[in-house]
């Protein structure tokens, strides 16, 4: 069983950055694909970002490319989103999520595990 807890949600102006935390318990952590997802209000969730187990591969939604950033720490049983350039439409609960595949899958559905969320709202 994985716990992931996120954190480093809040408000921020259009333009700011945020860097979102998520920190998992459990001892196979280092095994876990790992991945964010976002749902705004009304909508459905949708994938953001993911990194393999290795951390040698990542994968971005468009919308995000070029201005977030998915990272890990295996050490800390950690991974992170740094982002930057943000925007109005980045509003959202941002969760993550781990894969006991390993892998880094933009589906829902290959996540074990997600965490309860933290919200984002960024104003124009």
């Amino acid at each position: 069983q994985v716990q992931l807890v996120e954190s480093g949600g809040g408000l921020v102006q259009a333009g700011g950055s945020l860097r979102l935390s998520c920190a998992a318990s459990g001892r196979t952590f280092s095994r876990y694909g790992m991945g964010w997802f976002r749902q705004a209000a009304g909508k459905e969730r949708e994938f953001v970002a993911a990194i393999s187990w290795t951390g040698g591969y990542t994968y971005y939604v468009d919308s995000v490319e070029g201005r977030f950033t998915i990272s890990r720490d295996n050490a800390k049983n950690t991974v992170y989103l740094q982002m930057n350039s943000l925007k109005p439409d980045d509003t959202a609960v941002y969760y993550c999520a781990a894969d006991r595949g390993g892998l880094a899958s933009a589906r829902p559905n290959d996540y074990d595990y997600w965490g309860q969320g933290t919200q984002v709202t960024v104003s124009s």
